[in-house]
């Protein structure tokens, strides 16, 4: 997922029982102690029942008893999506307003800082494993340029119909790339997240899935992930297809199936479509700009538009083969061209009509990705009020969302909570 600014421009570890306490420690100290998961909320942060995949009849009766944290959903999925916390945080590729995205580092932040579930985007390798990058085009996102045993690999390709110049993980072994450190994608605008360029290396999905099992043992709750399917037709097109690759690996890590741990999410209806004849998991259809088209509709000459898949009807057609909808919070909050807010639409209303949960993107604290309602000062990128758009759209009803920083957004859902009588 990318979002353009809103004005319209374009280790070794301590033992389990010592970091748990650590953990609960630090979280108490940011606000969001308890706030993180029902199972959190429920025992007090005491000793951890196994994760779902282990205890497959106590997660259903969960589940079905609707004993989830917070506000109750209006829709019912009939999967593990029921027992999360309602609204959800969503660490959206972790916490990248702190630590630079998609590395150890920042999924590590997000769950301290009280996140639900956490997020990588899903790119393969040459040699066909998973690696977590938010583009195959790593040129922002690592050190590549700097390795001059890779300066022959520097090439341009069309993808998606857009032309890219860079180095790309298909071109690399998983070998290669464990040579190569994560950088900062934005270090204009998070100039103190470069101080941890080079920290961290390239995480592959299993790593993240073994990390996440791990950390959930240690933090006393299930820690879900959020794998994205990225330019899936691409890949598909030079051999390299996702979707299965990632049923494989989520069965490998107890991950799937309707109670599995993990949500899978693409801008392409046709790898959901795919994905749902491999595992039985939730499955969210994410939605650009209402003039956009998803480019496998593109590929096979479907002429329907974002704006077309929002109606009652196109919703009624994505339900077929989802749980939920991710738009772009314009779809649900749009602006005008200054970047103020105008009155919402009924999206909220129409996908809940149609049993689609909704987990909007991304909410971040910069100035430069806030309506202007929230905006503080003219710094693009200092912050703004976060807290009161992610208040803000939490009361429009959505069911979570993707977050840049955990710890404003677990504080906002603290405040709807209490206005809306949950403790």
């Amino acid at each position: 997922m990318t979002n353009r600014p809103l004005d319209g421009s374009s280790s070794t570890d301590p033992s389990a029982a010592g970091t748990a306490s650590s953990r609960r420690r630090f979280l108490r100290t940011t606000g969001a102690a308890g706030l993180g998961a029902a199972a959190f909320a429920a025992t007090g942060g005491e000793a951890f029942a196994a994760p779902a995949d282990e205890q497959p009849d106590a997660a259903e009766g969960r589940a079905d008893a609707g004993a989830a944290a917070g506000t109750r959903s209006p829709v019912r999925t009939g999967t593990g999506l029921d027992r999360l916390p309602h609204p959800l945080v969503i660490g959206h590729r972790g916490a990248p307003g702190y630590r630079p995205e998609e590395t150890l580092g920042s999924y590590e932040l997000a769950l301290e800082l009280g996140a639900d579930v956490i997020e990588p985007d899903l790119v393969p390798t040459k040699d066909g494993h998973l690696v977590i990058r938010h583009e195959n085009n790593i040129v922002e996102t690592t050190d590549v340029a700097d390795h001059p045993e890779f300066a022959g690999r520097r090439t341009t390709k069309t993808i998606d119909g857009l032309p890219q110049t860079g180095w790309f993980t298909e071109d690399f072994t998983l070998a290669e790339l464990r040579t190569l450190r994560a950088k900062e994608r934005l270090p204009q605008q998070r100039q103190r997240n470069t101080l941890y360029d080079g920290r961290w290396p390239v995480l592959t999905f299993r790593e993240l899935a073994d990390f996440a099992r791990k950390r959930g043992r240690e933090l006393g709750r299930e820690v879900w992930l959020y794998p994205e399917t990225k330019h899936p037709s691409y890949f598909r097109s030079i051999g390299l297809p996702l979707e299965e690759r990632l049923a494989d690996e989520l069965r490998r890590a107890g991950l799937a199936g309707r109670r599995g741990r993990a949500i899978l999410q693409s801008f392409e209806p046709s790898s959901l479509q795919r994905l749902a004849k491999l595992v039985d998991n939730p499955r969210i259809q994410l939605l650009g700009g209402a003039t956009t088209q998803p480019y496998d509709f593109v590929l096979s000459g479907d002429r329907r538009t974002v704006a077309d898949l929002v109606t009652p009807a196109g919703l009624r057609w994505m339900a077929g083969f989802a749980h939920g909808i991710g738009p772009t919070t314009q779809l649900i909050a749009p602006v005008d061209e200054s970047g103020k807010l105008l009155p919402p639409t009924t999206l909220v209303r129409d996908a809940h009509a149609a049993n689609l949960l909704l987990h909007p993107y991304t909410v971040r604290n910069e100035n430069a990705f806030l309506p202007l309602d929230y905006r503080r000062g003219t710094d693009p990128n200092a912050y703004g009020d976060a807290i009161g758009w992610a208040r803000h759209l939490y009361e429009l009803g959505v069911d979570g969302f993707f977050t840049d920083q955990t710890d404003t957004s677990v504080l906002a859902r603290q405040d709807f909570w209490a206005a809306n009588g949950v403790h």
